[in-house]
C-alpha cells in the first residue's frame, strides 16, 4: 500500500524541484498518459487493500496504460479525431471508481 503513496509524492517532489517544460503540442499526451498512471496507482492501491496485489501486474499495467493511452491520442491525433477526451473520460472514470471503494473500505474499518 505504501509503494504507490511513496511513488506518487516522490514524482511530486522531483517534479517540483526539477521544473521541465515540454511543447504545448504534447500537452494532450502527457495528460493522458497522467491519468493512466494514476489510474494504475489507485488500481494498486485497492488492490493492496484487497490483498490481490502483484508486483508485477502493477509495472506491467503502470507502463502499458500509459503507452497505450498516448498511442490512443497519437493515433486519433493523425486521424484529426480527438480521442483525447475518450481516454481522458475512460481513465477518470476508473480512478473515481477505485476512490469509492478505497473510500468504502477506509469507512467500513
Amino acid at each position: 500500500m505504501m509503494l504507490p503513496i511513496v511513488a506518487v509524492l516522490t514524482g511530486i517532489v522531483i517534479g517540483l524541484l526539477f521544473p521541465f517544460s515540454l511543447p504545448a503540442e504534447y500537452g494532450k499526451f502527457l495528460a493522458v498518459a497522467l491519468l493512466a498512471s494514476l489510474d494504475s496507482v489507485f488500481g494498486g492501491m485497492r488492490a493492496a487493500m484487497e490483498e490481490k496485489f502483484d508486483n508485477a501486474v502493477f509495472i506491467s499495467g503502470f507502463f502499458v496504460n500509459a503507452l497505450l493511452a498516448v498511442l490512443l491520442v497519437f493515433i486519433g491525433d493523425r486521424l484529426g479525431i480527438d480521442l483525447y477526451y475518450v481516454a481522458s473520460l475512460a481513465f477518470g472514470l476508473r480512478i473515481f471508481q477505485n476512490l469509492a471503494i478505497i473510500r468504502r473500505y477506509f469507512l467500513k474499518k
